[in-house]
């Protein structure tokens, strides 16, 4: 069987979900492994313009399964939403092309309450949470105070699961934050009000994934945000809440057997970032206005807007390594056109010192970007479709990318569009 992980090298937002999108004509399914609905992958095709949240990216593929794996926080509103907003724009999403594992545990409304009260405790100090409930979500998870998505089959059981977790959670509900407890009755509404039309969609997909291994089918790994979000390896304690590196891909996949064949790292050509926490590259005033409009950098979950800079060569070699990445796709280099010279974080100091490791999250505060300039191409490249098509200052920055992140650049995006690509 012949497997491949997507994977974001940085902060997320790299355009994961625009390679995908690509890739995924050559594949039999299409696994999310992690994440939930607070970030967006971007997807322009024949069908349109769409930000996917949950959806695995390849469902605008026929022919091609779609699996929501039981690492996945799943929240069965913004699903259903996105399915019917899919629908509405003409695309298939059906049961069988899309599978939900039965072992995916649900973020509940509660969970995105805590979220934003919680953000709202920290003041000055939040972590820049989307508040879709991922933080409460995962902590719940792992104390084992969830509930499974396949006990929507089992109304008795879930009755009583239920009302434990709400004898619990209310405590902190009322007595941390002063807000409003939930009731039985009304998570057992919303659990019927979205649960029931997703019930079709739920299984045991087990057998199916290990039929698919012993059959040679090829599998397309997706994750949400990059490896500077990662929740052990990312810039702590401003990271998302679950593992966003490939090597967790096929646990959170339900496909623990499984050995990954190949990892593709997403990168920008420049830097993005949304929400707190340490960015060393970061690029303020109007230079950063002026590359967020070029590359229309604004959250695809939330609209806000993105924070900027150039690309930074010390992140980007870290997350590389930690992703275990054996080729880059690098999106987005039509939009640094507009520069004469193009900015690069080559090094990082700190204390006088320049280092080109990427530091311990504490040290990060401390560190300044080192940028050096490589000569721009001043065009547009969104018609080019092949590596020689490319003016001779782009390749070079292709090339110097490829040799600092110490990883071949085999896919070169230059524009939204899914055949606005070069492949090396």
């Amino acid at each position: 069987m012949a497997s491949c992980a997507i994977v974001g090298v940085n902060w997320g937002d790299e355009g994961k979900g625009r390679i995908v999108d690509l890739l995924s004509a050559d594949y039999d399914y299409v696994i999310r492994y992690q994440g939930g609905g607070n970030a967006g992958h971007t997807v322009v095709n024949e069908f349109g313009k769409f930000a996917l949240h949950l959806l695995p990216s390849g469902i605008f593929r026929g022919g091609v399964v779609n699996v929501l794996g039981n690492g996945v926080a799943l929240d069965l509103e913004s699903l259903w939403s996105e399915i019917e907003a899919l629908r509405a724009a003409g695309v298939s999403v059906t049961p069988e092309n899309l599978k939900i594992s039965e072992r995916a545990s649900l973020l509940l409304p509660w969970h995105r309450e805590l979220d934003a009260l919680e953000e709202a405790r920290l003041g000055e100090r939040k972590y820049g949470s989307t508040r879709q409930g991922i933080a409460p979500f995962y902590s719940d998870k792992y104390q084992k105070k969830t509930l499974l998505a396949g006990e929507l089959f089992y109304p008795a059981y879930l009755r009583e699961h239920l009302q434990e977790l709400l004898e619990w959670k209310n405590l902190a509900l009322s007595g941390v934050y002063g807000a409003e407890q939930y009731t039985p009755e009304s998570v057992t509404d919303w659990l019927e009000r979205y649960g029931e039309p997703l019930k079709p969609f739920l299984c045991d997909t087990a057998p199916m994934l290990r039929a698919a291994s012993a059959s040679g089918k090829r599998v397309l790994f997706e994750a949400q945000l990059g490896a500077l979000r990662d929740l052990d390896f990312g810039i702590y304690p401003y990271t998302t809440s679950s593992n966003a590196v490939a090597a967790y891909a096929p646990v959170g996949a339900g496909m623990p057997w499984e050995k990954i064949d190949s990892v593709i790292g997403v990168v920008k050509a420049y830097s993005t970032c949304v929400g707190e926490g340490p960015f060393v590259c970061e690029l303020f005033g109007a230079e950063a206005n002026a590359l967020r409009e070029a590359g229309a950098e604004y959250g695809a979950k939330t609209g806000r807007p993105r924070r900027v800079g150039p690309i930074d060569l010390v992140a980007t070699r870290y997350g590389v390594r930690t992703q275990g990445a054996t080729a880059l796709a690098l999106t987005k280099l039509d939009v640094l056109g507009y520069l004469d010279r193009i900015p690069l974080c080559v090094r990082y100091r700190i204390d006088g010192k320049e280092t080109d490791e990427f530091p311990f999250p504490a040290a990060l505060a401390a560190a300044e970007p080192v940028v050096e300039f490589m000569e721009g191409w001043r065009c547009d490249l969104s018609g080019a479709r092949t590596w020689d098509a490319l003016p001779e200052a782009a390749r070079a920055y292709v090339e110097r990318v490829e040799r600092d992140a110490g990883c071949p650049v085999r896919y070169v995006s230059v524009g939204a569009e899914r055949g606005a690509y070069i492949e090396r």
